[in-house]
């Protein structure tokens, strides 16, 4: 699996850290992120994309 977070788009609203610990998480204001993170973790990858506000988030296959 591939994860993409347009950062110009993405606001900080957290919601795919909320969604996805292990794949999200925040180092002061700025986004961290897993980009291809294990197939088992595609659930709550999927889930953090549809919670973010702006779908600054992007879930794709390899």
């Amino acid at each position: 699996m591939q994860i993409t977070v347009d950062l110009d788009l993405c606001e900080s609203h957290g919601s795919c850290v909320f969604a996805a610990p292990e794949i999200f998480s925040f180092d002061d204001d700025y986004l961290l992120y897993e980009a291809t993170p294990d197939d088992r973790l595609r659930a709550d990858a999927e889930k953090a994309a549809a919670s973010c506000p702006v779908r600054a988030i992007t879930v794709a296959a390899p």
